[in-house]
């Protein structure tokens, strides 16, 4: 949320702003928007919070203490120094300066203190990178980045579910991708799973004609009809034609042989249909590198009453298909774990994550930035009857299943609810759906080209306002990695030379 500077405005100032944010919410593209954006900035005066250096939310003396350190030695040639100092604070928020507060008082940029540190760490990683730094030899420098590479980390996006609302992600995918922002960890449940196979089963080239939406037309829902529900064994729609879209649309890879075609790590959250006996799971290239994409995507869109149960499928060093732990069942995985960013931080290193939520039963209850973090009184009352809410809520649901043993299928709910309530769903930085009563009629619609470009468009939309966050967050990591490139390189080039040479 931008702050209101719109005090003390004369009437044709406050014209202007008014007609600059209704350009703002007619853009057609990123440039456009941030061009828009950037005059706002110096409209309202938001422009000059930049260069005020006090604020709550970080230290600005750990900061300009560090930056002044690194101009120095880089402009003294001094390398032993430049990377002690450099070592010593390898973290996207150090100082805090990854608070989300940082980011909500302008449409562009934060602080400039922070921006100008930002360009500094990368300046400094660039020049030992480069050959004007002699004194280190080509293995050392390859040293020094990879242990940076490690130190720092790297981000990830998840995707929420929310059925055919899910065609929102591809909006969030294609702004992401042009800016060459969009991590290379993924993960997804229930749509966003579909989201997340469609990018990890595909070469890199083939992204962007993927998030054209083409390959999203289909008949993935089709309801049975009242006879056949009343028989029983199934849900209201039925699974093989969501099954038939996956396969058609994933193919028969698994998750290993989807990480080698796509270079991304895309992970699959899916839950045990008795909840009781095991918690949800992530399936990805370490955890399951043989079970096949489209039958953990199949499974975790098992939204219960929606598709019944599935049991999944792995692919042998043979081709031939084999069940994955044939006696267990398995539903949407939003059910107990939406984003699961804790066991995809151990397994990959992350440092921030990018939330993107479109769950209709999740999206009216987020709060923005601002109402997450303040601190003033008249925020207490709120904030203690949600942290109240969810405690009774759940201690009801604890006390009532534990003594439901008798009745499977009311336990097996109250296990769900208990953990849709017990989860956290908030990124380091969200992207959220405005949502109004038509939305949710698009909910079980099959996707259509009118809708997905709809759908598409709103995505973008939200994600603009979040890139230059995103562009701060990512800006360091970036540099480290184009550095360890360039590094490997000359090393394959000295590496035939010397062979050419012997």
């Amino acid at each position: 949320m931008i702050l209101d500077y719109n005090h003390d405005l004369n009437p044709h100032q406050a014209y202007r702003i008014k007609k600059l944010k209704r350009q703002l919410n007619q853009a057609q593209n990123y440039n456009e928007w941030k061009s828009i954006a950037l005059k706002l900035d110096e409209e309202t005066g938001a422009q000059e919070w930049k260069y005020d250096n006090s604020s709550p939310y970080f230290d600005t003396e750990i900061i300009a203490y560090r930056l002044n350190m690194l101009r120095r030695y880089r402009s003294q040639n001094r390398i032993t120094d430049l990377i002690y100092i450099l070592r010593e604070g390898f973290s996207y928020d150090i100082g805090n300066i990854g608070h989300p507060m940082l980011y909500g008082s302008t449409y562009i940029g934060t602080k400039k203190i922070i921006e100008d540190y930002i360009d500094e760490v990368s300046d400094s990683l660039l020049f030992i990178a480069s050959a004007a730094c002699s004194s280190l030899s080509l293995e050392e420098k390859l040293n020094f980045f990879n242990n940076c590479s490690k130190a720092y980390g790297q981000p990830a996006i998840m995707f929420s579910g929310g059925a055919t609302l899910g065609l929102f992600h591809t909006g969030v995918c294609k702004a992401l991708l042009e800016q060459d922002l969009l991590p290379k960890v993924l993960s997804g449940s229930s749509a966003g799973a579909i989201m997340t196979a469609m990018l990890g089963t595909r070469a890199p080239e083939d992204i962007q004609a993927t998030l054209k939406g083409d390959y999203f037309y289909s008949e993935a829902f089709k309801f049975r009809s009242l006879k056949d529900m009343l028989k029983g064994n199934g849900g209201v729609a039925d699974v093989r034609y969501l099954k038939k879209f996956l396969i058609e649309n994933l193919g028969d890879v698994t998750f290993e042989e989807a990480y080698q075609r796509s270079g991304l790590d895309i992970n699959i959250t899916v839950a045990p249909y008795d909840v009781s006996l095991e918690g949800a799971r992530i399936m990805n290239k370490y955890t399951s590198p043989d079970l096949l994409v489209w039958s953990a995507v199949l499974a975790s869109c098992a939204v219960p009453v929606l598709f019944p149960p599935v049991r999944l499928t792995s692919k042998r060093y043979d081709g031939v298909h084999t069940p994955y732990m044939a006696k267990t069942r398995w539903v949407d995985g939003s059910v107990q774990s939406d984003f699961p960013q804790e066991r995809m931080g151990k397994l990959y290193n992350l440092n921030y994550t990018i939330a993107c939520q479109v769950n209709p039963h999740i999206v009216p209850f987020m709060q923005t930035d601002e109402e997450r973090y303040r601190k003033d009184l008249l925020s207490w009352p709120e904030r203690i009857i949600r942290e109240q809410g969810k405690s009774i809520a759940m201690s009801t649901m604890d006390f009532t299943r534990s003594r439901m043993s008798r009745l499977p299928s009311l336990r097996r709910m109250l296990d769900q609810g208990y953990g849709i309530i017990d989860q956290r769903y908030y990124g380091d930085v969200n992207i959220i759906g405005q949502f109004n009563l038509k939305h949710y009629m698009y909910m079980l619609q099959n996707p259509r080209p009118n809708l997905f470009n709809s759908l598409q468009r709103e995505g973008e939309q939200a994600t603009w306002p979040k890139i230059s966050s995103i562009e701060t967050h990512a800006r360091i990591g970036k540099t480290i990695e184009h550095c360890l490139a360039d590094i490997n390189t000359k090393l394959e080039e000295l590496q035939r030379e010397h062979t050419a040479g012997v």
